[in-house]
């Protein structure tokens, strides 16, 4: 969360950032557009929030869960909708925090896009953890079916 908050000050504004990614763009590019530029500034950065969002809310469900090894427990979408509530809470705040900062600007389309971001991390916990539990199913019945053939 420190990261994310010293993400919305002015040392990370689009002005700044595009300081870095668009002379790389551009060394890499060199025929590319200024508006093509910008675009691709825009997209990295909006990916980036999907990404650190995505993270949050894995640690909120993490917090909220408190797996273990082996966790017999099923899966739960209440503790993946209560990280995403507290995700969403979250990016509200950070974008309070962004109209105080004068580079900055707070946007309603950010709060969802970070919302977004966080049931798109819970999503991937959920299928990274069907795709586990398949792994195992076929790990015991191929098992299984070696201590039958033994058995003949």
């Amino acid at each position: 969360m420190v990261l994310i908050f010293s993400a919305s000050s002015d040392r990370h504004s689009f002005q700044r950032s595009s300081r870095i990614i668009a002379p790389l763009l551009r060394w890499l590019f060199p025929h590319l557009s200024e508006a093509a530029i910008n675009f691709i500034v825009t997209i990295v950065r909006k990916c980036a929030h999907l990404t650190e969002y995505a993270i949050l809310a894995y640690l909120f469900w993490r917090a909220l869960r408190k797996p273990r090894p082996a966790d017999p427990r099923p899966w739960s979408w209440r503790e993946g909708g209560y990280a995403i509530l507290l995700v969403a809470l979250y990016a509200s705040t950070d974008e309070f925090h962004q109209l105080f900062v004068p580079t900055r600007e707070a946007s309603v389309k950010d709060v969802m896009l970070d919302t977004l971001g966080a049931a798109g991390g819970i999503i991937l916990i959920r299928l990274l953890q069907l795709r586990r539990a398949r792994r195992e199913r076929r790990t015991q019945e191929r098992k299984r079916k070696e201590r039958e053939g033994k058995a003949l």
